[in-house]
């Protein structure tokens, strides 16, 4: 490949992976903070899904949006995140006990 030996192409490239490793972090981290509350709710009889909180979601992630990513883009990505959570959410194994988030 072309340029494969350039070090700012290799620089990029480094910041590039270790943002998508962040990334895999993050959601990891939402997929457990999503089976506990999960687990919370289901504890007190509330409804798990709730699609007003979603609508919030969008709505409050466009409004911090500075760009460069459209507001199309985002809307499309956390929908897909929401999907992928509740999927992933629906397969693990609940936790023991959901308590209330440390603050």
């Amino acid at each position: 490949m072309a340029g494969e030996n350039d070090p700012v192409i290799k620089l990029f490239r480094e910041q590039i992976s270790d943002n998508d490793l962040k990334l895999v972090d993050l959601l990891n981290k939402r997929i457990k903070l999503v089976t506990q509350l999960w687990q919370y709710k289901r504890q007190h009889d509330l409804d798990v899904y709730a699609p007003a909180q979603e609508d919030w979601l969008l709505t409050y992630a466009t409004r911090a949006n500075k760009g460069p990513i459209s507001g199309a883009a985002l809307h499309e990505i956390y929908r897909h995140i929401i999907e992928v959570t509740q999927h992933e959410a629906r397969r693990l194994p609940e936790p023991a006990e959901a308590e209330a988030p440390d603050r």
